[in-house]
């Protein structure tokens, strides 16, 4: 309880470092036997201790020895120095820096616009006082030392020599590096080196949370006392827009029964496809039926009311991802599809970024074509121009129309034009792509796949390519990094 002796002594280092690391290795041991099985680890400065023991770089006996020469060396210091959250980027605060780094220091980059600074109280302050009149909002955080600064040098050399007498392991499980924001290769962390800058170096915690989501990782546990990480995570991740899927639970919430939080946790995980033994979570539960639905079997509504049947609307379905209905036209031949682009019903289409924006790709308007052309018997996409790029959010949903025109000497044009899904009814309609559909077998050389790789053809070096894409402004995420080969012959590819 708040002003107890125990909240109290919590309160100091000395007691808080050894208490987060016991409270993390049982949730870890915890959800562990539950079934979660973790693919990559991140902590944040103690945190990154109980990463490396839970992914066997170090034992139990060795970790616990580490963190509690940690908290004890750090007590020992001086009391004093200062911390300060800054609403800024650590561009922004390095910059003020220059000619003080020897008292101050960035302590913690929690997010774009989120930095802790610490060190010597004076200097920090002036520093904190500086950015407020710049526009930044300041908070002094309640702390007895001035972690991850100058004013942590004193205790490193003691510390480099318990940590020399440890015995270190390569990781079993990947661990993201607070010091760089990558993941930590076996020889940092098994480097006592390693472990002494951690205390000493900025928590690059941000910089963490983007490796992850490069990584593909779009589920994250916080494994500690509250939820304070996954709010800085979820702030991280605002800024990426391919990251609209991700779900961030803590195992333990503030003020919040934890029985019902860890359940909790575990069933946005379960919903969004982890793995959980609910055997072992439930082992007293059994599986029971869904109940019966009244009219499940018979049609409680006529069926000419039905608005679920398109054919009550005169409509067809499409049968396909992107298009909802068909409509064959009265005064023609031609058809008329219809559907409704969102980031929310097809959040694949959020890995294909360009210059920062996410651009229906070229390949999906050639898709819709080649249905367009299967509803009127052309197996031939003649020609498809690109008008205009369709531009897609994350909140706005788009109606699409892909027309195609009667038949003329065995061709038909194609168009596909869309506007917001709530425009009003004369908001215009923005053309994307026009073309010409065929029937008929499409003439030119077929290629020869009974060879593979083709006679004659050398391989294309491919490693760094989606960086190289990445530069020049086509930011493709997992989904859209589906190149695993390629060869080359004279001018074909």
């Amino acid at each position: 309880e708040p002003g107890t002796a125990e909240a109290e002594a919590l309160d100091q280092t000395g007691w808080a470092q050894p208490a987060l690391f016991a409270v993390e290795t049982a949730l870890f041991r915890l959800v562990e036997s539950w079934g979660v099985r973790p693919e990559v680890l991140a902590g944040h400065s103690i945190g990154e201790i109980t990463a490396a023991h839970v992914a066997g770089v170090l034992s139990l006996q060795d970790a616990c020895a580490l963190v509690a020469a940690r908290a004890r060396l750090m007590q020992a210091l001086p009391v004093g120095g200062a911390m300060v959250a800054v609403q800024a980027s650590d561009e922004e605060v390095a910059e003020l820096l220059a000619g003080c780094e020897n008292e101050v220091s960035i302590a913690a980059v929690n997010g774009p616009r989120s930095v802790v600074i610490s060190g010597v109280e004076q200097a920090v302050l002036e520093l904190a006082d500086t950015l407020a009149e710049r526009g930044h909002k300041t908070r002094r955080l309640r702390v007895s030392h001035a972690f991850h600064s100058p004013l942590m040098e004193p205790m490193l050399e003691d510390f480099r020599a318990l940590a020399r007498t440890l015995t270190y392991s390569p990781p079993e499980i990947q661990v993201v590096s607070n010091l760089t924001g990558e993941v930590a290769t076996d020889e940092e962390l098994c480097s006592p080196d390693y472990w002494v800058n951690q205390v000493r170096g900025a928590v690059r915690f941000a910089e963490g949370v983007r490796t992850l989501h490069r990584q593909g990782v779009r589920a994250y546990l916080e494994l500690g006392p509250e939820g304070t990480l996954t709010a800085m995570a979820a702030d991280t991740l605002a800024a990426e827009v391919d990251a609209h899927d991700a779900v961030l639970v803590p195992m333990v919430r503030k003020d919040r029964d934890e029985h019902a939080a860890a359940m909790t946790a575990l069933a946005e995980l379960h919903v969004r496809g982890v793995p959980i033994d609910w055997q072992a979570v439930l082992p007293r539960g059994r599986r029971v039926d869904l109940p019966t639905y009244p009219f499940q079997h018979e049609w409680y509504w006529p069926r000419s009311q039905r608005m679920g049947d398109l054919r009550n609307l005169g409509q067809a379905a499409a049968g396909h991802p992107l298009l909802g209905a068909a409509v064959a036209l009265a005064a023609s031949d031609g058809v008329l599809l219809t559907g409704q682009l969102s980031l929310r019903s097809q959040g694949w289409l959020a890995d294909h970024v360009v210059d920062g924006k996410v651009l229906f790709p070229g390949t999906a308007f050639l898709e819709l074509a080649i249905r367009a052309g299967d509803q009127v018997g052309c197996d031939v996409v003649e020609e498809l121009t690109l008008a205009a790029p369709l531009v897609l959010t994350e909140t706005d949903a788009v109606a699409v129309q892909v027309w195609v025109g009667p038949e003329e000497s065995g061709r038909r044009d194609l168009s596909i034009h869309t506007r917001p899904a709530q425009a009003a009814e004369d908001e215009p309609w923005v053309r994307h792509a026009v073309g010409v559909l065929a029937a008929g077998e499409q003439n030119g050389e077929r290629l020869d796949t009974e060879v593979w790789p083709p006679r004659g053809a050398s391989a294309i070096e491919l490693d760094g390519l989606y960086e190289q894409l990445a530069e020049g402004g086509l930011s493709y995420g997992p989904l859209f990094q589906g190149l695993r080969a390629a060869w080359r012959r004279d001018d074909e590819i």
